[in-house]
């Protein structure tokens, strides 16, 4: 494979054929590039844990294109889940809720909840919707680097951690350069499991109640490990009072 121009509309294409056959394809998004797979094939998935290792226990985000397409993955959008999607959607925020059955089951690693988000990128946005269009429902799409490494945010990066034999559709260096927030609200009361560039703040004011924290019964996501987005490299912390000595 190679590293395709998302603005070419036959890269589009080529991706959502590769999507069709069950393939990885690595695929911008405003947060990170992510490596997608059409969640409704679970040996198209179980590629997508193989590539970066991952282990099969970790449920994966499923990306949608609306809330319309969010709607046949979750049992039901609680009142809260619709404030943050319909204010923060497209957009860095990923909800987890009641997981119909039957769908997205591999995705959602077997668990009763699925994570879904919409994410506000162009190329991202044409390639969820001519997937719809081929009756691919949604694409599963954790970060496209090996399981614990630093997630990705230029096409470069992809390439470099997986080799040219992966189709890369490169839509230009990510906005956000972080993780999307994630909050449960498949429970009574929503928990900001993973923090993102939304403010906890902007997150309340909009569910209408405080976010609380992650607890035991909390739904397993990316970045929660003890060791996770490691750099490949030696990493020091300096307080500012010694990097003022410093220099």
């Amino acid at each position: 494979m190679s590293v395709r121009d998302g603005n070419d509309p036959l890269a589009l294409v080529q991706a959502v054929q590769c999507l069709e056959q069950g393939e990885v394809v690595a695929i911008p998004t405003e947060t990170v590039y992510g490596l997608a797979a059409r969640c409704d094939d679970d040996r198209a998935v179980d590629r997508i844990y193989a590539t970066k290792g991952r282990p099969e226990s970790h449920p994966l985000i499923v990306h949608v294109a609306d809330e319309q397409a969010a709607r046949a993955f979750a049992v039901e959008i609680p009142d809260v889940a619709l404030r943050l999607m319909r204010h923060f959607w497209p957009g860095p925020l990923t909800l987890v809720m009641a997981r119909r059955e039957g769908v997205a089951q591999r995705a959602a690693a077997g668990k009763h909840t699925v994570a879904l988000r919409c994410p506000d990128h162009p190329v991202a946005q044409q390639l969820l919707r001519l997937a719809r269009a081929r009756g691919i429902p949604g694409l599963a799409a954790p970060s496209a680097n090996r399981f614990g490494r630093v997630s990705p945010t230029r096409a470069e990066h992809v390439t470099a951690e997986f080799g040219p034999q992966l189709l890369v559709i490169d839509g230009g260096p990510c906005r956000e350069g972080i993780e999307s927030a994630i909050v449960d609200c498949s429970r009574p009361h929503p928990h900001l499991l993973r923090p993102g560039t939304l403010s906890r703040e902007a997150l309340e004011a909009v569910a209408g109640e405080p976010l609380r924290q992650p607890d035991a019964q909390s739904p397993q996501v990316s970045g929660s490990l003890a060791s996770h987005y490691a750099p490949a490299a030696r990493v020091e912390l300096w307080s500012a009072r010694a990097l003022a000595e410093q220099w």
